[in-house]
């Protein structure tokens, strides 16, 4: 039980003649044993999940725009239209070259199967006539003709082939102009590579859109989830590495406004270096914010939970005073006198102090009237108005 003491009664007790000194009186309270949260505290910021710079990859007029700026997007929605004209004409001259290039290689694989049958029906030729040399049937002169008519065929049957590859590399190249300009036709449309949130129209309707031009036509910001970054010092760093093995810490997130409503959130980012400027570590937590409310660039006040202290001594915090040497507390004995304990302290929790070490389970500390005190002073617990509240 916590009991509360006056000043005034205070002073009339001392000013008394005679008799030992009168009892100090003052608010007392038990130490008790808790399960206690450590937590990790800072100051955070919002910042969206992901962010994408939404520009065009063709140049042309801007046609159309199809949302609402500031509304809420999906992946593959339709944003934007360029002037397509351009490039469906550009399409119809690589399709036409593709059409010509056809009609080419099947010309010179014609060419190929005449040329070959004359080369068959020249060989032929020659080989007779050969055979009529040796028999001395006709002269050397007419079998030389028909020799070198062969050997003239046997070279356009691979001037044909080439040109048949010459016509089949060029279609090649001509098809694959095709698919670019199909590419380049496709990006007339511009849609959203995200679910995400846009911002302000950057550019309107009518003006000429440059092909990855300097400015963006919008920005989206993907807010759902979304990332708190916040920084923790250095010092803090193995505590966080060794407590997240394993497991995805819970932080959560407050809103530093009036409501203070609150957001639950993981861990999910530690970053690989700690910034030799400031001496602390960026960590960022993921929030699922289905309720959109966490916003990026709003600050939050971001608490971190590594774990739990089990069977923990805490104390009202109220009871721990600072002194020359130390934080103290002044406990109370079964003689009704006071103790003065050097304490090292935890975390706090709810208005607790953890103490952990210098008081044990079940002491009575005192929480108010400290100033009155000195070690070894007897004192008496009183219910009522706490010390200075009320007047001699």
């Amino acid at each position: 039980m916590i009991f509360a003491v006056t000043t005034a009664a205070c002073k009339k007790e001392q000013v008394r003649a005679g008799g030992p000194p009168p009892a100090v009186p003052v608010t007392v309270a038990k130490s008790e044993l808790q399960a206690v949260p450590t937590d990790i505290r800072a100051v955070g910021s919002v910042e969206p999940y992901s962010t994408v710079q939404v520009k065009s990859l063709v140049a042309g007029p801007l046609m159309k725009v199809l949302f609402a700026e500031g509304s809420d997007v999906k992946a593959g929605d339709l944003l934007f239209e360029i002037d397509p004209r351009q490039y469906r004409e550009a399409l119809r001259q690589a399709q036409g070259a593709v059409k010509r290039d056809e009609a080419q290689l099947r010309q010179a694989e014609a060419n190929l199967g005449r040329d070959q049958a004359q080369l068959k029906n020249a060989d032929a030729d020659a080989a007779r006539y050969a055979e009529l040399v040796n028999e001395k049937i006709v002269s050397r002169s007419q079998y030389d003709q028909y020799k070198t008519n062969a050997d003239a065929l046997r070279e356009s049957v691979r001037a044909d082939q080439a040109a048949i590859e010459t016509a089949r590399a060029t279609l090649e190249t001509d098809r694959a102009a095709v698919e670019r300009a199909k590419l380049d036709l496709s990006y007339c449309e511009i849609r959203s590579p995200l679910s995400g949130r846009t911002g302000n129209l950057l550019v309107n309707v009518g003006n000429l859109v440059k092909a990855n031009g300097d400015t963006a036509l919008v920005v989206i910001n993907q807010i759902s989830p979304i990332f708190v970054s916040f920084g923790v010092p250095q010092q803090q760093f193995d505590a966080v590495r060794r407590s997240s093995q394993g497991r995805r810490l819970p932080v959560m997130a407050k809103l530093q406004d009036g409501d203070r409503k609150s957001a639950q959130g993981r861990l999910s980012v530690i970053d690989n270096t700690i910034d030799a400027t400031t001496g602390t570590i960026r960590l960022k937590a993921v929030f699922e914010n289905a309720d959109r409310l966490l916003w990026p660039g709003r600050f939050v006040d971001v608490s971190m939970t590594l774990g739990t202290i089990e069977n923990a001594v805490v104390v009202p915090s109220e009871a721990v005073q600072s002194g020359q040497k130390g934080l103290f507390i002044y406990v109370v004995k079964p003689d009704q006198t006071v103790d003065l304990r050097m304490v090292k302290t935890g975390p706090a929790v709810n208005g607790k102090l953890v103490i952990e070490s210098g008081i044990a389970n079940g002491e009575t500390v005192v929480t108010d009237g400290q100033l009155l005190l000195r070690p070894g002073a007897a004192v008496k617990a009183v219910s009522g108005v706490k010390t200075g509240e009320q007047g001699s």
